[in-house]
């Protein structure tokens, strides 16, 4: 069973991510270290007692779909109403609106909870709170009197509509199209596939963005508009009126995430469904893009979340089955398989891979909360720390929770293969994550070609001297361990600044492709580096605090073994980045074989 790491959230909040500094953006007193335990202990405890134990029950039950309704698990809608008026929908939003104007940080501390207690529910609240932001943003004010008390309060769920059957990544070629009524509004006509809630009983009424074009609208990306176009027609007195010419067609029956329903959505089968447009017209990319910056990061908390459930799954497991007989073992019997030098390894690298996924979710979180709370050039350098993070905050965690989940098949055997025990859940569950809200292929891509440049490439390159001044920190210090420590993450660090040197050069000469098709291995060469000087981070501040329970030895430990025995891959990772790609690129004969 779950049991949400308050302790270990807290401690990386407050000594990795920086937390003093928001707290101080934020306003200081007002958010004060007791309002930060109690928020994330009630977290934890909502999500270990009430979510979690629905998780095993919603994979096996489904989403099932009968003439456009959906029905959601059993316990679902009671789980869902204690967590809406617990007020967690709202934490990051407006006071204006019913919110908490919270730092997206703690959004992301408890996010992650709901993720490990059940991802399929998690993600429901995860597509409210972007949409929550992008009509913020860019929504005119009636649309924002109407709908944004609804969504924050979790009275009503919204949903993103973008991805049509010929129009998956490359949304240029999408054909929903929408027309101008006299009174204002429009009537959206097409389908939409993978809409994730985009019909169930949770409540009341769903909010839908949808992305279409005009009839004048110009060709390729350039030509796409944001309307809402809501379930129900919602009255002038804020009461629900007639049902919206939008239905569900289908659920896609998945690999994973069953307690959460993915949709086949259809509009205007009976005239045109109503909606409004959001932002202007034409610009509707740039809109949804507020709702899918935020979205990335909170997939990549999906993947440290599954990450951290299948840690704990595994590591139950490896101390009560007993196995022959560990070398060392001294008690009677057969040994735990955590004894098993092989098992130790596994759930090692399970624990230092969930602690780097973590680290990464956490900076990227502090990021943005700087971003919004910063004036004129230090607003615009936060700005560029966030986007430089937020590729490597969605795609690498998101590994990680499918490198991790499997890891906890492999220390089940053969019961891991078995749904009984749970274990591969969490690997179906984690498969999608590095695949929606833009493929960590993308990701790649953009860390690449639009992350880099950022300011003349002096964005990548501060933070790189970020994370070498950790390291050079930990190199003075006395405590066991770390100078060897440092030197690896250095030695990474080392690897990970050649390889960007590389990166940009390529693209200044021209060489787009060969840099393309180093971009993978570049981002995850960025993620192990970045993640390794981070975790140097925690430890010392562990170091400094004082090693007092075993928590804080284990803590160092993670960094020490990640160090050890994980991070040497980056040299293996830069040469695949600037040497690889003449082998890749004259690969055609190869791939074209039957």
């Amino acid at each position: 069973m779950y049991s949400a790491p308050v302790s270990e959230i807290g401690f990386m909040l407050r000594h990795v991510a920086e937390f003093d500094r928001i707290a101080d953006a934020f306003g200081g007193d007002e958010l004060s270290e007791d309002l930060v335990e109690a928020i994330l202990g009630e977290a934890g405890r909502f999500a270990a007692e009430e979510i979690a134990p629905l998780n095993k029950i919603a994979d096996r039950f489904g989403t099932p779909w009968d003439n456009g309704e959906v029905t959601t698990p059993p316990g679902w809608r009671e789980a869902y109403s204690g967590w809406a008026e617990g007020g967690w929908n709202g934490l990051t939003a407006p006071a204006a609106y019913g919110g908490q104007d919270l730092p997206t940080m703690l959004q992301v501390a408890t996010y992650e909870m709901w993720n490990s207690a059940s991802m399929s529910f998690a993600i429901g609240p995860t597509l409210t709170a972007g949409a929550i932001e992008a009509l913020i943003a860019h929504a005119s004010d009636d649309l924002k009197k109407t709908y944004l008390a609804k969504l924050v309060s979790g009275e009503w769920m919204a949903t993103m509509n973008l991805t049509e059957p010929q129009a998956g990544s490359d949304l240029g070629a999408l054909r929903s199209r929408a027309d101008r009524n006299e009174d204002g509004t429009y009537s959206v006509f097409g389908q939409k596939i993978f809409i994730t809630y985009g019909e169930h009983d949770l409540t009341d009424n769903i909010v839908h963005l949808v992305l279409a074009r005009l009839p004048d609208a110009p060709a390729g990306t350039r030509g796409i508009s944001l309307f809402l176009v809501p379930k129900f027609l919602v009255n002038e007195d804020g009461t629900l009126g007639e049902r919206n010419d939008v239905h569900c067609a289908s659920v896609e029956h998945k690999l994973g995430i069953h307690g959460s329903p993915t949709c086949t959505m259809v509009y205007g089968d009976k005239g045109g469904a109503k909606g409004w447009l959001v932002g202007e017209e034409h610009k509707g990319l740039a809109c949804m893009f507020t709702m899918m910056n935020n979205a990335r990061l909170a997939v990549g908390v999906q993947g440290l979340g599954v990450a951290e459930a299948a840690l704990q799954h595994a590591l139950a497991y490896a101390n009560e089955r007993r196995q022959g007989k560990a070398p060392g073992w001294s008690g009677e019997g057969m040994s735990p398989i955590s004894a098993h030098p092989d098992i130790r390894r596994n759930l090692m690298t399970m624990r230092a891979l969930t602690s780097v996924a973590r680290a990464l979710c956490y900076r990227c979180a502090a990021a943005i909360d700087m971003a919004h709370k910063s004036e004129g050039a230090e607003k615009k350098s936060w700005a560029e720390r966030a986007a430089l993070l937020t590729p490597l905050a969605k795609a690498v965690p998101t590994d990680i929770g499918v490198e991790v989940a499997s890891l906890g098949v492999q220390i089940h055997g053969g019961m891991g293969y078995i749904e009984e025990t749970g274990a591969a859940q969490f690997l179906r569950d984690a498969r999608i994550a590095p695949i929606y809200e833009g493929t960590n292929g993308i990701q790649a891509i953009d860390l690449v070609t639009r992350k880099l440049p950022l300011s003349g490439s002096g964005e990548v390159r501060g933070f790189i001297e970020e994370m070498r001044a950790i390291v050079n920190e930990a190199a003075t210090q006395n405590h066991d361990g770390f100078a060897e420590m440092a030197g690896k993450v250095g030695t990474a660090l080392d690897d990970l600044a050649a390889a960007t040197d590389w990166m940009l050069e390529a693209q200044k000469d021209g060489r787009m492709e060969e840099a393309l098709a180093g971009a993978t291995p570049f981002l995850r060469l960025f993620g192990l580096a970045a993640g390794g000087a981070l975790l140097v981070q925690g430890a010392l501040a562990t170091a400094r605090i004082g090693v007092e329970a075993p928590a804080d030895a284990l803590r160092i430990h993670v960094a020490r073994y990640f160090a050890g025995n994980l991070i040497g891959e980056t040299a293996s990772l830069r040469f695949t980045v600037t040497d690889g790609s003449a082998s890749l690129l004259t690969a055609d004969a190869a791939l074209m074989a039957g």
